[in-house]
């Protein structure tokens, strides 16, 4: 890496966030755009995509935390931490069940059996109680808009539950939950659900492909399909593909490009986990271990980059309790990393706790920046890290931090 890598890891540990109300004053231009590796507005200005993943993909399929608090303070808070956008899940059957689009948000959390929810709902949110859970969806969308919150649509998965495994049957086009034709359906109605809703800049096609079924002749053929599909329904959201092998491997594109009839609109996105490399980082000398997997991720993804095109870590993040080593060694390294290429990113996650995970009602997310109650953030010094990832160091016609008359 360059030398001044060492200079942004030395500003992102002290949390030292020299741009950052700088960042949160700029006025974007909307719609985006690509240029080059760039994310850009309207005015050809770069803009850096600082999001935070605010899961709504699980069976209630409904926004987590808003038997916790009003919509439009989170939304302020996810303002106040310094993110510009959020990256907001959806499962594919929301968009082409109507028997579970359609149902009420009191109707999901009670087929649920999550009356302690309704209750929270009643309190915080009721005036989505009554709304069929699509129509909850979007009220969550216009509040982040109201916040100039950016938005990017992620079909993270088909049928509504937690994600990811190998053998869930939602992970490559022809599983069980997985028809390529009705996820092409799907995207064409958010695309144009959301047509016309300004900060929804972007929707990312699908979230970890993975399973036994993974081939790329099938990447290309759908990926292709469903970006296409998108872009006619929806001109003026950035189209983002995932690769294979959990988001994490698109080595097949150096040799053979995309064939798409649009340009100026195509993003590509990475996850990099600690957990992903299992105790790794515990075990072996941390700058070896960053050496060696960060030069696997640019040999398995992050060339995209020199080939011109914007590469956004869409999935990252940290157990926030402070206590896992693993996790521990792993940020220095992608924060470095984040700061060296001045990458876009979405941080796992927003959540506090979920309505139901995997079996378990009022689960604690412990990646979650916010508390299990959704009231405070749970590791402040943290969010004081990731501030000076926050605003761009380089890129497209940048805004100077400072004026001289």
């Amino acid at each position: 890496m360059k030398n001044h890598l060492s200079i942004f890891i030395f500003l992102s540990i002290l949390g030292i966030n020299i741009f950052g109300s700088l960042q949160r004053s700029v006025v974007v231009a909307l719609p985006l755009y690509t240029s080059s590796r760039w994310i850009v507005d309207d005015e050809g200005k770069r803009v850096k995509l600082a999001c935070v993943n605010w899961p709504s993909h699980l069976e209630t399929m409904v926004a987590e935390g808003l038997s916790k608090q009003p919509v439009d303070v989170i939304s302020k808070k996810i303002i106040s931490m310094g993110f510009n956008c959020v990256r907001f899940t959806w499962p594919l059957f929301l968009a082409t069940n109507d028997s579970l689009g359609l149902i009420t948000v009191k109707q999901s959390f009670q087929s649920l059996g999550l009356s302690e929810s309704i209750s929270g709902i009643k309190v915080n949110n009721p005036s989505l109680l009554d709304l069929p859970v699509i129509q909850a969806y979007q009220v969550v969308v216009k509040n982040l808009g109201d916040n100039n919150v950016m938005v990017i649509l992620d079909n993270h998965i088909s049928k509504p539950g937690w994600c990811c495994s190998n053998y869930d049957d939602n992970g490559f086009f022809g599983d069980k939950y997985f028809d390529p034709n009705l996820w092409i359906k799907g995207l064409t109605r958010m695309a144009t659900m959301f047509n016309g809703t300004s900060n929804v800049v972007a929707m990312s096609l699908r979230n970890e492909l993975r399973g036994s079924k993974q081939n790329t002749n099938d990447w290309y053929r759908y990926m292709q399909k469903g970006a296409e599909a998108v872009h006619s329904a929806n001109p003026n959201v950035l189209v983002i593909l995932s690769g294979l092998n959990y988001d994490k491997d698109f080595g097949f594109l150096a040799t053979k490009p995309l064939n798409l009839t649009f340009t100026g609109k195509l993003a590509f996105e990475l996850h990099w986990y600690a957990f992903s490399d299992g105790k790794a980082w515990e075990n072996g000398n941390a700058n070896q271990v960053c050496g060696s997997i960060v030069s696997n991720i640019m040999r398995r993804g992050g060339f995209l980059l020199d080939q011109g095109w914007p590469v956004i870590m869409t999935e990252w993040g940290i157990d926030q309790r402070g206590t896992n080593v693993n996790d521990n060694r792993y940020l220095n390294c992608i924060m470095g990393v984040a700061a060296e290429l001045d990458l876009d990113w979405a941080l796992w996650t927003l959540t506090g706790s979920y309505y139901l995970r995997e079996g378990v009602m009022g689960m604690d997310e412990t990646y979650g920046v916010l508390d299990w109650n959704w009231c405070g953030i749970r590791n402040s010094s943290f969010i004081e890290k990731i501030s000076a990832l926050q605003t761009p160091f380089q890129g497209m016609q940048m805004q100077n931090a400072c004026s001289i008359s």
